[in-house]
């Protein structure tokens, strides 16, 4: 489940064809395209949205994609919308999540342009793609491309936020057990963190940020690899900066995890940036705007080494990530850890 390893990727994009038109093509690492339209850029992402809370579901299919644009530099500005499930769906179901998307939409002052509607003996479920994008200059673009040696690492939100809210919404009586009646309620009101678009706009506006890269699937793991591959750098991580909540702490060993599946779990909405080293105060004060905490917790390097430093020991930085996320979901405690 999830997306095809880089292996299986690089097969599938050996049948694009390069074209003079477009200025960032489908590449790995790249969560968003950039074409050239009357001498501006125009920024595309597309993203897919299934097996989330119904009563959410709209909300997260219009933001999965603005975020992409948003963190290249771009402000989302329109969008297509596909809504697709099985047979049996009702369509109250599909009115209940149209009315969601557009009112996400409106929040966010995107446009809906176009879309398709309808149902298909061979899904299981309900399923949405959002398309969504925005223009751009050349001064303006962010690409994950653009990380720097000497550049700090900024972290905006804990480790594993996503996950842990998802859960408890979820998971409702299995996350009062571990986190407490009170504080169950308050993280499944907290969906609206997996959007990042407010944070990456006040951060693109500072004009010291080089690159921007949202969490998603496979977390920190899959994010710092990917940025440090697009970059051509290393990178250092220091695990005690890493930015980590109790109610992580409580699944990691409720579910025995390893550190590396911490990791690597889905963060979505959580930015990793590439920040100008002399600029910390002033990046501070953007994410404040977004009532959010700057962590800088490493910094990327000429070495191409990735490394996590832990009690001032440096160790490898995992190569791919083991995002447990399925895991946790199913509220199935496990004996063993992963290695």
């Amino acid at each position: 489940m999830g997306k095809l390893s880089n292996h299986e990727l690089k097969k599938l994009l050996n049948y694009v064809r390069k074209d003079s038109r477009v200025v960032i093509p489908p590449m790995i690492g790249y969560d968003s395209g950039v074409h050239k339209v009357d001498g501006k850029y125009l920024v595309v992402a597309s993203d897919p949205c299934t097996g989330v809370p119904e009563e959410w579901f709209g909300y997260l299919l219009i933001n999965y994609a603005a975020s992409d644009v948003a963190l290249s530099g771009a402000k989302p500005q329109f969008c297509t919308i596909n809504l697709l499930g099985p047979p049996k769906t009702k369509p109250e179901i599909f009115q209940k999540i149209m009315k969601q998307t557009s009112r996400a939409a409106d929040e966010l002052d995107i446009a809906i342009v176009r879309g398709h509607t309808g149902t298909y003996d061979t899904l299981q479920g309900l399923v949405g793609v959002a398309t969504v994008y925005g223009a751009t200059n050349l001064e303006r673009l962010i690409t994950p491309a653009n990380a720097k040696p000497g550049d700090l690492i900024l972290c905006t939100k804990p480790l594993g936020l996503e996950t842990v809210v998802i859960f408890s919404l979820t998971q409702t009586k299995l996350a009062q057990e571990l986190f407490g009646e009170e504080k169950q309620e308050k993280l499944s009101r907290q969906v609206r963190l997996q959007s990042c678009v407010a944070e990456a706009q006040q951060l693109a506006k500072t004009g010291v940020v080089h690159a921007m890269y949202d969490a998603t699937e496979g977390g920190f793991v899959a994010a710092l690899n990917e940025l440090a591959q697009a970059s051509d750098v290393g990178f250092s991580v220091e695990w005690e900066k890493i930015p980590k909540s109790v109610e992580l702490t409580a699944l990691q060993s409720f579910f025995n995890l390893s550190d590396e599946q911490l990791l690597s779990m889905s963060s979505t909405g959580t930015v990793l940036a590439a920040v100008n080293s002399q600029a910390t105060e002033k990046v501070t004060a953007s994410l404040r705007q977004s009532g959010l905490t700057a962590h800088f917790i490493g910094k990327f390097t000429e070495n191409k080494d990735r490394v996590l430093v832990r009690s001032g020991k440096e160790i490898a930085f995992p190569e791919a990530p083991n995002d447990p996320y399925s895991l946790i979901l199913s509220g199935k405690q496990l004996f063993f850890k992963f290695r």
